[in-house]
């Protein structure tokens, strides 16, 4: 069985969707998780979950939820999680449109799956690289809510699709750690291609990273550092994680500000002028002019975040006469989940601090 003879409704999942439009599985309101379903098995791993890992813009939306009620946050955040699995059959948040991945151990892998998958066996356990905002999932039990590191244990199933792609986890981390890394995986490996573009107006000297001392703020600015930028600067509003971020030494300095202002970013940011190249890694909304205002003229700016407005992008770069490359994050591009963890590994201080925070 090869991939191009996998007819296309399963080998990406369309026969999953509940929606009476045809449409994609991440497109989709609701999708069809259940096990006991016939057509497409053969097309299909499927999974017994062991913990979410949710994408910093939903697991930050939902906080803000359950502050607002008379739950706590671990039961809130948990009671959102199932409402919407249960009503949408995928951990898809119907606010931030974003869902994150997950780890589990494979039970079954369909006969007609391209020959890539079919050295998966029934026991392997593995970290899907693609949005649980696609993957249909069933919940049977929450067991417990990692707060910090965005992590939820829970007893269940997924399906994963022919088009899907996953990782198996190395042995040097903690499964934690590779989880968090893993989810914001094509964040580094597209910064360091961005870094090293030869084109005449497109090299990168100077970098700017808005939401600095995240995780994929600072595996965006170790991969900036190593693909020879001269100047690495970052943007972090809250206190103790730019002491963190400072600690590592990836950054020439950290600068304490909030990227919804986007007039006191460039303020601070770019005394010593704009930048070749803004990286937002911003899991907050209104972020996007902040990345703009202190990008040159010709430079590039890469949005790394599902609480981006590509409409508010659009529209502002085009209000202040700003002729730059506005590029959308892929989660996904070749290598990706190797190059991330590799650099993590080469990087002492840095995984000390991903260990420290997410192990």
């Amino acid at each position: 069985m090869t991939t191009d003879s996998i007819p296309l409704v399963f080998r990406y999942g369309l026969h999953r969707v509940l929606d009476a439009v045809s449409v994609l599985p991440q497109a989709a309101w609701s999708l069809d998780a259940s096990l006991a379903r016939q057509d497409g098995h053969d097309y299909e791993i499927v999974i017994d979950v062991e913990r979410l890992n949710i994408d910093a813009a939903s697991f930050r939306q939902m906080e803000e939820v359950a502050r607002g009620s008379s739950s706590d946050l671990e039961s809130g955040v948990r009671d959102q999680i199932l409402d919407t699995v249960g009503q949408r059959g995928k951990m898809h948040n119907p606010v931030t449109g974003s869902g994150g991945m997950l780890l589990g151990r494979v039970r079954h892998v369909g006969s007609k799956l391209s020959p890539h998958h079919q050295a998966l066996r029934p026991g392997d356990r593995i970290a899907t690289l693609v949005s649980l905002s696609l993957t249909p999932l069933q919940i049977q039990q929450v067991l417990g809510i990692n707060l910090h590191a965005h992590q939820v244990s829970i007893v269940g199933t997924a399906i994963l699709f022919d088009s899907g792609c996953y990782a198996k986890l190395p042995a040097n981390l903690p499964e934690s750690v590779a989880l968090s890394a893993l989810d914001v995986a094509g964040a580094a490996p597209q910064v360091t291609r961005l870094c090293r573009d030869s084109r005449p107006g497109k090299q990168v000297r100077r970098v700017l990273v808005l939401g600095a001392c995240g995780k994929s703020g600072l595996l965006v600015g170790a991969a900036a550092r190593l693909a020879g930028a001269e100047v690495v600067v970052g943007v972090e509003s809250y206190a103790k994680a730019a002491a963190e971020g400072e600690s590592v030494g990836i950054y020439d300095r950290i600068l304490q500000a909030d990227a919804a202002d986007a007039l006191a970013v460039a303020d601070v940011a770019c005394r010593d002028g704009e930048f070749d190249l803004v990286v937002s890694c911003v899991s907050a909304p209104k972020a996007e002019m902040a990345a703009i205002l202190c990008c040159r003229q010709g430079g590039t700016v890469y949005f790394f975040s599902m609480a981006t407005s590509f409409t508010a992008a659009a529209l502002g770069a085009e209000g202040i006469s700003r002729d730059i490359d506005m590029l959308i994050g892929n989660g996904y591009c070749i290598g990706h989940a190797d190059e991330t963890l590799a650099l993590i590994s080469q990087h002492t201080s840095l995984r000390e601090l991903f260990i420290r925070r997410y192990g």
